[in-house]
């Protein structure tokens, strides 16, 4: 979503873009991700409550966030400032960071929308948070008090477990307590993700797939860039937005924070009743979004957070977990018979920012590691970092995103 969003969007300013992707359209984690545009509940990852699973329950194949057991030095780098970074304090310096953006996202999808991009974004209103409990639900309730408070407007209201039963009948008796969040929008991931490199290519753009970019070089009046293969291709300009492999190409550039990959699960099941938009439960981090597939309506369930190496093999231990969780909370769920059983690897910061703008050469920038966000703040983030670069000004609303903070 980021990368084609920054080409879209430079093709807005006239200029030809050339996409580089080492596998292929929305091979990674934009294609099983919840497809959700939820700008109401987009903040930093670090927070304290995160601490508050400790050590014997991040080590647990079934916990919702997850490390492994020997984790490598570059992980335990960004797992230390992870941790420095889960304070009240700072994660309220983040959410001012990201509430102007926020603000932002969803009239970035009109404009590519008015532009030509062939598919919709479907209204989620209501978007329902489930808890079994008002106790375990008063986190979201600060959290969301938070969010008012550093800026951003969110409309939401705490309802009764009946009351959210009543709204989604799909819902278990397990359900005790919930909020409803209003104004917020999903997608289907893959098809939009289709539809946006459709656009791309209908104005002009070249898509090459089955490139691994190698390396980068500025020799002052191009920069070159080395695939696998040997092959050397020179333009104007680079943007990187590769993900959870980011660090890799953008580090000789002055971009020194480690972007590890905080792998998602997702697979799909027959439902008896589908609910009629995005069902959340935080307390086990399961998302749930009804779509649509060529064999029929179907309900994608998204959840986990593994700290993990990207090309690590999809993990039936975690899948299982994903089911154990959210089989009580839901009913006419056919977790048996599962589908688009999938992986992919979010690009997370320790501090919980992404990474948008210059570097240390003026012919490269960075976009990337928005954690969790990249689809609902992917095209904000292409039309802010197209305007940042055609303009050579720097923009305030970047300012604490910049890739070599």
């Amino acid at each position: 979503m980021v990368g084609l969003s920054v080409a879209w969007f430079l093709q807005e300013h006239g200029v030809d873009v050339t996409v580089l992707e080492r596998d292929h359209i929305a091979a990674g984690s934009s294609w099983g991700n919840a497809g959700w545009l939820t700008p109401g509940i987009t903040a930093p990852l670090p927070e304290p409550a995160v601490l508050a699973y400790g050590l014997r329950a991040v080590l647990s194949p079934s916990s919702p966030v997850y490390v492994p057991l020997r984790p490598q030095a570059e992980l335990l780098r960004f797992l230390g400032g992870f941790a420095r970074n889960s304070t009240e304090l700072r994660w309220r310096r983040g959410m001012r960071a990201y509430a102007p953006l926020n603000a932002l996202a969803l009239g970035a999808f009109d404009r590519l929308a008015l532009g030509g991009v062939d598919a919709t974004t479907e209204r989620a209103d209501p978007f329902l948070a489930c808890f079994r409990t008002a106790e375990e639900r008063a986190l979201l309730l600060n959290e969301l008090k938070h969010i008012g408070d550093a800026g951003q407007e969110v409309k939401y209201e705490a309802i009764s477990g009946a009351e959210a039963r009543r709204a989604e009948p799909s819902l278990s008796a397990e359900v005790g307590a919930a909020v409803r969040i209003h104004e917020q929008r999903y997608i289907h991931p893959p098809r939009f993700m289709d539809a946006l490199a459709a656009s791309v290519r209908a104005r002009g753009g070249e898509i090459r797939t089955g490139v691994t970019v190698k390396r980068l070089r500025d020799d002052g009046n191009a920069v070159s860039i080395l695939d696998a293969t040997g092959a050397v291709q020179r333009f104007d300009a680079v943007v990187v937005a590769s993900g959870a492999w980011l660090s890799e190409l953008a580090r000789s550039f002055g971009v020194r924070r480690v972007v590890q990959a905080g792998r998602g699960y997702s697979f799909t099941v027959a439902a008896r009743h589908l609910p009629s938009g995005p069902v959340y439960f935080p307390a086990q981090r399961i998302a749930c979004t009804p779509l649509t597939f060529s064999g029929g309506d179907r309900l994608r369930i998204a959840g986990m957070m593994e700290f993990r190496s990207p090309c690590a093999p999809l993990d039936q231990r975690r899948i299982q977990a994903m089911v154990t969780a959210v089989g009580p909370l839901m009913e006419g769920l056919d977790l048996q018979t599962r589908r688009d059983e999938w992986v992919g690897s979010r690009p997370c910061t320790a501090d919980g920012l992404p990474m948008i703008g210059g570097t240390t050469s003026g012919r490269v920038f960075v976009a990337g590691g928005h954690g969790m966000w990249g689809v609902s703040l992917g095209p904000i983030t292409g039309e802010l970092l197209a305007r940042r670069i055609m303009t050579d000004r720097d923009d305030p609303l970047l300012a604490p995103f910049d890739p070599t903070r």
